[in-house]
C-alpha cells in the first residue's frame, strides 16, 4: 500500500486513517523492558506494534511497519532522540509522534519542541512513570471508531501461517484468593488486523476443520505449560473443546497423548459448552467418565437457565460448573439472577461439583459471588486474558489482590 516493490523508502510515509485495519505503532527506546511494556499496552488498545532499539533501525522500521504512530523514549538521551525526529521529518512522516520521559529532565520538553519545529504531528508529552490508562488517554483517539471488517481468514490458513496463539485468564479461589489455574483462550495475531477475537475465525463445532483447531489448542497448551512450569512452577490448565471432538473413538486417548509427561503435571480441565452437554447429556456424561480416568476433569461452561436438565443424571461425572456471566455481572441488583445462582449452587453441592462464577467484573460482583458460596471466580476484575509471557509476568508467582 505504501512503498514499492524495490524496498525503497517512499517519499511520503503513509498515513493513519486511510485503511480500515488496525493502526500500526513503532516503538523506539533503548531499554527492552520499556519497549515490551509499551508493545503489550498498545496491542491491548488495538495497535499492531513493533519494537526498535537504535536509530539505525529506523529506516527498516518505517518500511516494515508503516507506522501510524511513532513512540519515542529518551533512554539513550536527547541527542539520539533528536536524530530520530530529524530522520522522521526528512522522510516526511505524517503519522503521530508520542514522546515519553520524565518532565523534570530538560531534554524531554526540548525534544518535544524540536518535533513541532520540524513539522511533525506531536501528541502531548507522556510523563513517566505512566500506566496503561495514561497511554490510552494519549493514543486511544487514534483507533478508528469503526470496527475493522471481519477478517476473511479460514482457520486452516491461520494455522498454516502460524497466526494463532493461546491467551490465559486466571481462575481464582474465592476464599484464599490463590490462583487455581488458568483458562486458555485462542486468539489470532493477524498481520493486517492485529489481535482478532475468536468470534471472527472459530468455525462451528460441527465444522470438519474444528478438529485441527482443537489439536492446536491441546498442543500449544502443553507447550505453554512447560514454559510456565520451567519459569514459575506448575499450573493447572483449562482448555475449551467442542463435544463433537470426542465423537472419534480414539479422541480420549489422543487427548491424553498431548498432555505433558512431567512429574509436576497433575491433570487438566476441559471445558465444554453447557448447551452441547444438555443436548447430548448421556454422551457427554460418558466422555466425562472416560476423561476422569485419565486425570482430566470436565467443566460445564456457561451454564444458565438450562441447568435443571442436569438433574436427570443418576451419576454426575462433571467436576465443575461454570455459571454464565449473564447471571453474575450486576447480580447484586437483580434478585432473579441471585435466585438462579443459588439454585445452581445447591445442585452443585448435592452432586459434589465445584462452582465458578464467570464475568466477575467489579468488586461488588466478587463480594456477591463469595457471599453466595462460589468456589472460584474468573473475570476482568482479576485479569483479562493475556498472552503467555504477559500472563506469566503479571500473574504467576504474585499474590492475588482485590482492586477497587
Amino acid at each position: 500500500m505504501h512503498g514499492n516493490s524495490h524496498g525503497e523508502i517512499p517519499s511520503v510515509i503513509a498515513t493513519f486513517g486511510r485503511r480500515r485495519v488496525a493502526p500500526r505503532a513503532c516503538i523506539a527506546d533503548s531499554k527492552p523492558h520499556i519497549r515490551r511494556f509499551l508493545k503489550e499496552a498498545l496491542e491491548d488498545i488495538g495497535f499492531i506494534a513493533g519494537e526498535y532499539e537504535q536509530k539505525s533501525d529506523l529506516a527498516a522500521a518505517l518500511i516494515d511497519t508503516l507506522p501510524d504512530l511513532f513512540v519515542l523514549g529518551l533512554s539513550s538521551g536527547g541527542i539520539a532522540a533528536s536524530n530520530m525526529l530529524e530522520q522522521l521529518a526528512a522522510r516526511r512522516f505524517d503519522g503521530k509522534v508520542l514522546v515519553f520521559g520524565q518532565l523534570a529532565a530538560p531534554m524531554v520538553p526540548a525534544v518535544h519542541a524540536l518535533g513541532r519545529e520540524l513539522g511533525l504531528s506531536m501528541l502531548p508529552l507522556l510523563p513517566t512513570p505512566f500506566s496503561d490508562n495514561d497511554l490510552r488517554a494519549r493514543v486511544g483517539a487514534l483507533i478508528p471508531s469503526e470496527a475493522p471488517p471481519n477478517p476473511p481468514v479460514h482457520v486452516t490458513e491461520a494455522l498454516h501461517a502460524d497466526w494463532l496463539e493461546l491467551w490465559y485468564q486466571p481462575r481464582i479461589e474465592v476464599h484464599s484468593l490463590s490462583l487455581s489455574g488458568a483458562e486458555a483462550l485462542v486468539r489470532m495475531r493477524h498481520p493486517t488486523w492485529g489481535i482478532v477475537p475468536p468470534a471472527c475465525f472459530i468455525p462451528d463445532a460441527d465444522d470438519p476443520h474444528f478438529a485441527a483447531l482443537s489439536e492446536f489448542v491441546l498442543r500449544q497448551a502443553a507447550k505453554d505449560w512447560q514454559y510456565f512450569t520451567g519459569e514459575y512452577g506448575p499450573i493447572t490448565p483449562s482448555v475449551n473443546l467442542p463435544l463433537d471432538f470426542f465423537r472419534d473413538a480414539d479422541a480420549v486417548d489422543a487427548l491424553a497423548h498431548y498432555m505433558p509427561h512431567h512429574p509436576g503435571f497433575d491433570g487438566m480441565m476441559v471445558e465444554i459448552a453447557s448447551q452441547e452437554i444438555v443436548q447430548n447429556l448421556p454422551f457427554a456424561a460418558e466422555v466425562a467418565r472416560a476423561l476422569r480416568l485419565r486425570n482430566v476433569g470436565v467443566a460445564i461452561d456457561n451454564l444458565g437457565a438450562e441447568w435443571p436438565m442436569l438433574r436427570t443424571l443418576d451419576d454426575f461425572p462433571f467436576v465443575e460448573i461454570k455459571v454464565d456471566r449473564a447471571f453474575i455481572t450486576g447480580a447484586g441488583e437483580d434478585r432473579l439472577k441471585q435466585t438462579t445462582c443459588r439454585r445452581i449452587l445447591d445442585f452443585a453441592d448435592g452432586v459434589g461439583a465445584r462452582t465458578l462464577a464467570e464475568g466477575v467484573e467489579t468488586r461488588a460482583d466478587f463480594l456477591l459471588a463469595r457471599e453466595l458460596g462460589f468456589d472460584l471466580v474468573q473475570g476482568f476484575f482479576f485479569g483479562k486474558p493475556m498472552e503467555r509471557h504477559k500472563f506469566a509476568r503479571r500473574v504467576l508467582g504474585k499474590p492475588v489482590t482485590l482492586g477497587e
